[in-house]
């Protein structure tokens, strides 16, 4: 599996297993079972996914199975928007590490830069992002936190996070696909040593079906959906698909034999079109 080194100096997986939306324990372990078979190291969650703790009962059973140590998965959770604040944020990452049964997560995200309950447009956001942050400082510092990221910042929301940071984040996870290729948030990030991350690589599903993506699938002798995941690491950006199919986590994987021709690149990223398919967190303030 390739990895990128971190500012932290850690090396994280390019490809992670995303399991948004992936619930049920008999599910959940059986998913992650068969990634950790197929060379999965990093596997992506969130509190507000209410699978930590399942994930946690897979990696228990199945690490010694397949002889994984800890310090060779990358873990990591992510902070819900209802958890905004100093103390919430402290309290939530310490119930993140309880689920796991981990003295430490490799990787901890805000996940929205809004306050669950607040008007987007409210101003004391800001603050809640600042507290929010100087909490995941200190637990970094402390070591509980290897590396500490935001996800569904903006170029506005990162700008503001690096003007009063102590410790830079170290990754950023946004929507990125090639109707949405984010390239202002990119440079930002490259610029500052941050690594930018992917989710909805495949724009829920629904880009697979595109003409110029199944053609260029044709002509690789690949799937639509290896097609726009080799176009996003060959851009440099880390990606996280989900599945519970285990030829789709299979082929999600195998995406390093292979290169796309620039003629090809050029036609993907013709296709940017600022479209969402997910949640835009432009308007918080």
């Amino acid at each position: 599996m390739e990895t990128v080194k971190l500012n932290t100096g850690s090396d994280m997986p390019i490809v992670g297993l995303g399991t948004f939306k992936l619930r049920g324990q008999e599910l959940v372990v059986q998913t992650v079972e068969t990634a950790l078979k197929l060379g999965y190291r990093s596997i992506d969650t969130a509190a507000v996914y209410r699978n930590e703790a399942d994930i946690a009962i897979a990696l228990k059973q199945f690490c010694p199975k397949y002889g994984i140590e800890r310090n060779k998965l990358f873990i990591t959770s992510k902070l819900a928007p209802k958890d905004q604040g100093y103390a919430e944020a402290k309290s939530a990452v310490l119930k993140s590490l309880e689920a796991f049964g981990l003295e430490y997560l490799d990787l901890y995200l805000v996940h929205w830069p809004g306050k669950q309950g607040m008007l987007r447009e409210d101003e004391r956001n800001r603050q809640y992002r600042k507290d929010t942050w100087r909490a995941l400082e200190e637990l970094h510092l402390e070591g509980q936190l290897r590396a500490i990221g935001v996800s569904n910042y903006t170029v506005r929301h990162m700008k503001e996070l690096l003007e009063h940071c102590q410790v830079k984040p170290a990754v950023l996870q946004i929507e990125h696909h090639p109707e949405l290729q984010q390239t202002e948030l990119i440079s930002l990030c490259r610029e500052h040593g941050i690594h930018f991350q992917a989710y909805s690589s495949l724009g829920t599903g629904k880009l697979v079906s595109h003409s110029a993506v199944v053609e260029t699938a044709t002509k690789y002798n690949r799937t639509p959906g290896q097609i726009l995941l080799r176009w996003a690491v060959q851009r440099g950006v880390g990606i996280i698909p989900k599945s519970t199919n285990p030829q789709h986590l299979k082929d999600n994987i195998h995406i390093f034999d292979f290169t796309l021709e620039e003629g090809d690149m050029g036609r993907l990223d013709s296709l940017d079109s600022g479209m969402h398919y997910c949640w835009d967190p432009e308007h918080v303030a």
